[in-house]
């Protein structure tokens, strides 16, 4: 074999070790990408918060979320969705549409119905803290909601309760406050 030759060959073999090396390179990085960003977090069997769009206001960011369908009815019938657009700040403790599937039989129709609609300002609004609270910022304690009553919160490493209700899905965020996501309804009576 010539000089040529090997010289030849060697640039061939660095080609092809480039071209293993980059290859190996986008299948790592794709995987690392692909990994969800819950290293640290319990699982939990309730739909994942999949996009929000920052730049939404709360009920924007809740109305795309698709998980949220009850409460944005609710707050509709309520009168409340301009408030929750307005400027804020708000942290919302908002349950999801599987939360409300919890209630009892037929309590979010009677809700719903024009005649309670006093009771049902009161329920949403005690899901609802003025000021944007992050759950890294929630200590335990009584917090006063825009319904006017306290809510009690847990703070336990990592993980925040809400009165009975298990934040799931912490720190959405939106132009005019915070979301956290909540398992289950939390009630002023």
């Amino acid at each position: 074999m010539n000089t040529q030759n090997i010289q030849t060959l060697f640039k061939k073999s660095i080609n092809i070790l480039g071209l293993i090396c980059t290859t190996l390179a986008l299948i790592f990085a794709s995987a690392f990408y692909s990994l969800p960003a819950v290293a640290n977090q319990q699982v939990v069997n309730q739909p994942i918060l999949i996009a929000y769009s920052y730049g939404s206001d709360i009920v924007s960011t809740a109305v795309e979320a698709g998980q949220f369908n009850t409460l944005t009815a609710a707050l509709k019938a309520a009168g409340l969705v301009e408030v929750l657009q307005g400027e804020g700040p708000f942290t919302v403790f908002a349950p999801t549409d599987e939360a409300f599937a919890a209630l009892p039989p037929g309590l979010v129709e009677d809700l719903l119905r024009p005649e309670n609609k006093d009771i049902l300002i009161d329920v949403l609004t005690y899901h609802v803290v003025f000021g944007k609270v992050m759950s890294g910022d929630l200590e335990s304690g009584e917090v006063r909601t825009l319904e006017g009553d306290d809510i009690h919160v847990q703070v336990s490493n990592a993980d925040v309760k809400v009165n009975n209700a298990n934040v799931i899905i912490p720190d959405v965020p939106a132009t005019n406050g915070v979301i956290h996501v909540i398992d289950s309804m939390i009630l002023p009576y």
